[in-house]
């Protein structure tokens, strides 16, 4: 089979990371980039990145495009993504990553612009959501547009499924430890979505809600009214780090929870789902491209059917690997 062809809407935190790691892969290339960004401000900002370090490989300017390790890359700045003519570069799967075009409808935009799939890189109202590991395989060939829902939800929803089809979930709250992201603000100002919102994320830990719960139950709908969560967003760059606390069905013991995260680390979930005992710390996961680390030596028993369990992961590079995957496996239908 030929390789994957990309095309990626937005260049911002994920879809930079996006292209970082398709770099990685001999049977993905990315063949367009649209940004309203000047390309020698895109070709910077691919080069240098404060989190990631700098890009492994060569990033030059020529006519206009990027060429990156001698493959030439069209850029674009259309804000109407009916006009990108996609086919023209014959882009398989579009990465919608501006985090504006989520829906059906205006995930269509892209479809209408010659692209023959869409992956959104943001939970979605309509589009059908999937998390690698967990419920992937429910995609269909006519599924013509998809959302990997978001980076909480890929890594809440392996450590739910391994929970709940080994010891079942009566009820469970979900606290995610968040890295700042692009739509904080650097000091106080106003926030549309909330007050708290607009505070300094260099200052402060902020309270925010989160969809990440209320996704899971859509790629695991059995859990429908025994989940909902929220996040704290702290200063730091990027690493977060999930606390699910729940009261199971069965009876058991955190030894007999570990062992059941063990095996689905190093089975059906390997790549996806991790495992550590080590004395690790946030900074430790960056550049990770596993959506959910279980940290056994962090979680803790109450009694028989009450636990909390921690779990990592990198909110950026996690998450791009596996929308990349995503975009592998509606590619191969």
């Amino acid at each position: 089979m030929s390789n994957l062809k990309i095309g990626i809407n937005g260049f911002g935190r994920i879809g930079r990371l996006v292209f970082r790691s398709t770099v990685k892969r001999d049977n993905v290339d990315v063949v367009a980039i649209n940004d309203l960004l000047d390309v020698e401000h895109l070709a910077y900002l691919l080069e240098y990145d404060s989190v990631h370090g700098r890009f492994d490989g060569t990033v030059e300017i020529k006519d206009g495009n990027l060429v990156v390790n001698g493959k030439t890359v069209r850029i674009t700045a259309e804000r109407d993504p009916k006009n990108l003519k996609w086919d023209e570069v014959g882009a398989d799967i579009v990465a919608e990553c501006t985090g504006i075009f989520t829906t059906l409808e205006t995930a269509q935009y892209h479809i209408d612009g010659g692209a023959k799939k869409v992956v959104i890189s943001a939970p979605s109202k309509d589009a059908p959501m999937f998390v690698m590991g967990v419920n992937h395989k429910d995609v269909k060939a006519s599924d013509t547009i998809v959302s990997n829902a978001s980076c909480t939800t890929n890594c809440l929803a392996p450590l739910a499924k391994v929970l709940n089809d080994n010891f079942g979930i009566e009820e469970a709250l979900m606290t995610t430890v968040h890295a700042t992201t692009a739509t904080q603000m650097t000091v106080d100002g106003p926030s549309k979505k909330d007050y708290r919102g607009g505070r300094s994320a260099l200052l402060n830990i902020i309270p925010a809600s989160t969809g990440a719960a209320k996704a899971v139950t859509k790629v695991i709908p059995e859990l429908q009214g025994k989940l909902t969560g929220m996040a704290f967003r702290v200063p730091t760059a990027d690493v977060s780090v999930v606390d699910l606390t729940a009261r199971l069905e069965k009876e058991t013991s955190y030894e007999e929870i570990k062992k059941a995260f063990k095996a689905a680390a190093d089975g059906e979930l390997k790549g996806i789902l991790g495992y550590t005992d080590e004395a690790v710390v946030s900074q430790d996961f960056v550049g990770d491209a596993r959506t959910s680390i279980f940290d056994a030596g962090a979680g803790i028993e109450l009694n028989s059917k009450f636990f909390k369990l921690v779990s990592w992961y990198d909110n950026e590079a996690g998450y791009s690997n596996k929308l990349i995957d995503l975009a592998e496996y509606v590619h191969s239908l």
